[in-house]
Order: C-alpha cells, then sequence, then structure tokens
C-alpha cells in the first residue's frame, strides 16, 4: 500500500513563492551585475531558472548569469549511498568576487549544501553565497540557514518531500506517525 502524499502547496503558490524571493534578492543585492544564480542538479536547476526569469520580469530586463552545479563527487556520505551524476556542472562565468545565489528545492539535514559549497569554490571564490531554497523543513545537521525561503514545513524525519512546478508534496511513512 502506498502511503498518501498531502499537497502543501500548489502550483500557483509555488509561482508566488518564486516571485517573492525574486523581489527578496533584488532587495537583498543593490548591484545585481555581481549576482550569479546557481541551482543545484537536479531539483534546483528548475527553480533557479524560474528565478531568472523573475528577475528579468521584475526588473525589466536585467538578465543573471545562471549556472548549475551537480554535488556527487563533494557528498560526504559515499558509503552510505552510491554516487550518481545527476548531471553536469555549468557554471556559465568565474565566480570570482561575485554573490552567488545558490538554489535548491529542500534543505533537510544541509549536508548537500556543504558538497555544493565546496564544488563552487572549483569556479572561483565568490565574495558571498546566498542559499534560497523552496522548503525548509528542519532538521539541520551542520550550522547552515537559507537566506530566502519559499515554505518552511515542520516534517518527521523520514517524511518524503517533494516540489515540483505542479506543487510541494509530502509523503508520511508509517513509522513516523
Amino acid at each position: 500500500m502506498q502511503n498518501p502524499s498531502t499537497e502543501i502547496l500548489g502550483a500557483d503558490d509555488v509561482s508566488r513563492a518564486i516571485t517573492r524571493i525574486a523581489h527578496e534578492i533584488i532587495e537583498r543585492n543593490s548591484d545585481l551585475n555581481s549576482v550569479v544564480i546557481v541551482g543545484m542538479q537536479t531539483g534546483g536547476t528548475w527553480i533557479a531558472e524560474r528565478l531568472c526569469e523573475a528577475i528579468e520580469r521584475i526588473t525589466n530586463g536585467t538578465v543573471l548569469p545562471l549556472g548549475a552545479v551537480d554535488i556527487s563527487m563533494y557528498r560526504d556520505d559515499f558509503s552510505l549511498r552510491p554516487i550518481v551524476l545527476s548531471a553536469p556542472t555549468d557554471i556559465p562565468v568565474d565566480l570570482t568576487e561575485r554573490r552567488v545565489v545558490l538554489v535548491d528545492d529542500v534543505l533537510f539535514t544541509g549536508r548537500t549544501v556543504r558538497a555544493a559549497l565546496e564544488a563552487l569554490n572549483d569556479h572561483g571564490r565568490p565574495r558571498a553565497v546566498q542559499l534560497a531554497v523552496m522548503v525548509d523543513r528542519g532538521h539541520r545537521e551542520l550550522p547552515i540557514r537559507p537566506d530566502y525561503v519559499g515554505k518552511n514545513i515542520p516534517t518527521h524525519p523520514t517524511d518524503e518531500v517533494s516540489v515540483s512546478v505542479n506543487g510541494v508534496f509530502v509523503t508520511t511513512h508509517a513509522e513516523s506517525v
């Protein structure tokens, strides 16, 4: 028997959250010329694309560099899960002295973000890295906090959270009830 999923955010809610985060990025970064948006493969890339589109729309034409980073080789849990290369890293500019907005779909333990920070350093030394996530579900194992959040969703550690353009869904597993 499959566990039921609960819709937390609908498609319109996700779209509104992306627009709100785009406004927050613009407000926090007075010089958008130094900003680069980088999505984490694979969950953060579509959100990063949408953020760039929203920023371009809101500012009447400011196009930010858009990149993607694969953190597979930077993970610290090789012994727990196999290495699966998700998609290639594509960083279109040198990140040295840039403000990087790192984007992911879900922030959980913080370990994926730690790996992404290490991967970013292979492409220059950013002036600052800001973190944007659609969902912050808590349960941090590392001292990492997002700068921009679509929605804080308290979850049980065994719950599964899925994020797409269609919405945010949480699947609760029997042992978490």
